[in-house]
């Protein structure tokens, strides 16, 4: 039932944004920005409990809270640096959403570098000393 509701909100976004933006473009983008921002901060509240259920997981199973944290920063990322870009798309500036998108790929790389090691060290850990 929720997802229709959003879906509706931007249904009826669409059809206000289509209607003001001949007169007012901007007031067309700022609606489509904060269209996109009321439904990004309705589902953070999703999304945390989805992160309860990941750490209680987590905490069960004995996996170091450290990389937890770190692949949820990583999903973080992604996400923030999509919506950044798509708001950015939608004021028509393809250039900069493409930054943001690099941007965000970087910050995630460097995010990963702990658990990349940590696989590294593991797999030579497990191969034979060559003796």
């Amino acid at each position: 039932m929720e997802m229709i509701q959003i879906v509706g909100l931007g249904l009826m976004a669409t059809v206000l944004i289509l209607v003001v933006r001949e007169q007012k473009p901007m007031f067309a983008f700022l609606l489509a920005a904060f269209t996109g921002l009321f439904i990004f901060l309705y589902l953070i509240g999703k999304i945390e409990i989805v992160i309860t259920v990941l750490e209680d997981l987590a905490n069960r199973s004995g996996i170091p809270s450290i990389y937890l944290k770190t692949i949820l920063k990583i999903i973080g990322i992604a996400y923030i640096a999509e919506f950044g870009a798509q708001i950015v798309r939608d004021a028509g500036q393809e250039s900069i959403a493409s930054k943001i998108e690099f941007a965000g790929k970087v910050f995630i790389l460097v995010m990963a570098v702990p658990i990349i090691s940590v696989i590294v060290e593991t797999v030579i850990g497990l191969l034979p000393d060559g003796s």
